[in-house]
């Protein structure tokens, strides 16, 4: 059975990955364009923000430079995608295959890095500006959402040939998207490494079907209608699969452990995609 100090670790692990489970809803969502880049902007958030905390920068001034750091990877898959006609899902495989000597070289070429000792926005002293943070982040979204430039957006991302002739610059609409979905992977890479006191090369494996299963279990937990509220599905989501995780795990009736998240995640995902279908099957007959 699961603890009461592990389901609140789930909670707050499941906050930090509502900036992925955001990312990952920019982009299958609100832009409609399949962006695989996410396993590398993550760790590349998480590298960047380890490196510099090591050193003994200001740990949201890391936050920071993970952010942009997270948008400027969004630039390059947009890049390809516009300017070289390189389909949405190879320039994403490409751009995340790249970060992989990238995020190796930022972390001085070693595969992981550990600052246990050192201070970050997990810090008890911290404590109240990150929560503060971690509010206005997603609620400076939802405002940009329903901005004028959050409506072409969206606009863009439901029927680009009805953006065009509207006038809406689509090329220009989804390098920003892309940037924009990166920069919050890149930021919870930044938040998690921190929370976890260290960094691996590897960890940002599977991000995308973490963010993929929070997105749509958010989807169904929270039946916002408006997208800029369907942001706090997203977060209600991370934190709900996270739940679930750990209670799987501590699940000693099937015998499951650690070796087999992959196998509840991916069952997970399963189980909610055929809940929606035979949803929709019973509402139609």
């Amino acid at each position: 059975m699961i603890s009461l100090q592990e389901l609140l670790t789930s909670v707050e692990v499941g906050f930090i990955f509502g900036s992925v489970a955001i990312g990952i809803y920019l982009t299958f969502r609100t832009i409609n364009f399949t962006d695989l880049t996410c396993d590398g902007s993550f760790v590349l958030g998480a590298a960047a923000s380890a490196i510099l905390i090591k050193y003994g920068i200001d740990p949201y001034l890391s936050l920071l430079v993970s952010f942009i750091a997270g948008g400027i990877a969004g630039l390059f898959t947009g890049i390809l995608n516009i300017k070289f006609k390189i389909s949405d899902l190879l320039s994403g495989i490409i751009v995340a295959f790249m970060l992989y000597s990238i995020n190796l070289r930022v972390m001085g070429n070693a595969p992981n890095i550990t600052f246990i000792d050192c201070t970050t926005v997990f810090s008890n002293s911290n404590t109240i500006t990150l929560l503060i943070m971690l509010i206005m982040v997603p609620l400076s979204l939802i405002y940009l959402l329903s901005s004028g430039f959050g409506l072409k957006l969206r606009a863009m991302g439901y029927n680009k040939q009805f953006a065009l002739t509207s006038g809406i610059n689509v090329k220009l609409m989804t390098v920003i998207g892309l940037m924009l979905s990166n920069a919050m992977i890149s930021f919870g890479g930044g938040l998690f490494s921190q929370y976890q006191g260290f960094c691996d090369v590897s960890q940002g494996t599977g991000t995308l079907v973490i963010g993929l299963a929070s997105v749509v279990l958010g989807e169904r937990i929270l039946l916002f209608k408006k997208e800029p509220l369907l942001i706090l599905s997203c977060i209600a989501g991370s934190i709900l699969y996270r739940i679930l995780i750990g209670l799987a795990l501590h699940s000693d009736v099937f015998g499951i452990g650690t070796q087999d998240l992959n196998l509840i995640t991916g069952a997970i995902i399963i189980l909610i995609m055929l809940t929606n279908k035979w949803r929709k099957n019973a509402y139609f007959n």
